[in-house]
C-alpha cells in the first residue's frame, strides 16, 4: 500500500463505494473515509485501524478479513457505509453541517436498504449527525423505521481509551442482538 503523500492528497474528497445490500442484519457506518481508504477504495484501510480485527474477534467474520476483501462481508449479513462520503485526512475536518446532512442521507439509505441494525462507529459523530447530545455507546432508543441503532466505539487507532478487547466485547454484544433476532 505504498502511496506517496501526493497520491494520498489526490484522494481527498474521493468517494468510497458502500458495501451494502437490502436486508442486512447490520450495516456498519464509519464517520467518513480516510485518505488511504479513498486511495484504495476499501473501507477502514489504514493499517492502525482496528475495525477488521475487532470484527473478527467479535465473531462477525470467521477469519480476519483484509480491507480488500470487504465484499465478503455481504455473505455474513453485514455491510459498510459512512455518515459522510467525502474522504479527509482526519474526521475533525468535517463540519457539523456535513455530519447533519450525512445523518439525513443515512436515514434515506436505511429506509431503502432496511438493515436490522445501523451500527454507527463513533459516538461523537452520531451525536452531531442525529442531534442526540446524550447518546452513549450501546443500543439507542431511537430507530429509523424498523431499523434499530447501536452506537459503537470508533475503531480508529486514535481512540486509545477503547482497547481492542473492550471494543470486541461491545461489537460482540451487537452481533448477539442482531443474530439472535433472526435465528
Amino acid at each position: 500500500m505504498g502511496f506517496t503523500p501526493e497520491e494520498l492528497q489526490a484522494a481527498r474528497d474521493r468517494l468510497v463505494p458502500d458495501v451494502a445490500a437490502s436486508g442486512l442484519r447490520v450495516l456498519f457506518c464509519g464517520i467518513n473515509p480516510g485518505l488511504l481508504s479513498a486511495a484504495t477504495g476499501h473501507h477502514f484501510a489504514r493499517p492502525g485501524n482496528r475495525f477488521w480485527p475487532v470484527l473478527h474477534a467479535s465473531g462477525f467474520t470467521p477469519r480476519l478479513l483484509k480491507p480488500a476483501e470487504q465484499e465478503e462481508l455481504l455473505a455474513h449479513g453485514v455491510g459498510i457505509t459512512n455518515v459522510v462520503a467525502r474522504a479527509t485526512a482526519k474526521a475533525d475536518e468535517l463540519t457539523a453541517e456535513e455530519l447533519r446532512e450525512g445523518g439525513r442521507l443515512l436515514e434515506e439509505k436505511v429506509a431503502r436498504l432496511r438493515p436490522g441494525w445501523l451500527a454507527v462507529a463513533g459516538v461523537t459523530a452520531y451525536r452531531v449527525a442525529f442531534g442526540d447530545k446524550r447518546a452513549a455507546v450501546g443500543p439507542q432508543e431511537r430507530t429509523l423505521g424498523a431499523t434499530r441503532i447501536w452506537v459503537l466505539p470508533n475503531p480508529s487507532g486514535l481512540n486509545a481509551h477503547w482497547t481492542p478487547a473492550a471494543m470486541a466485547e461491545e461489537y460482540g454484544r451487537l452481533r448477539e442482538a442482531a443474530f439472535a433476532e433472526h435465528s
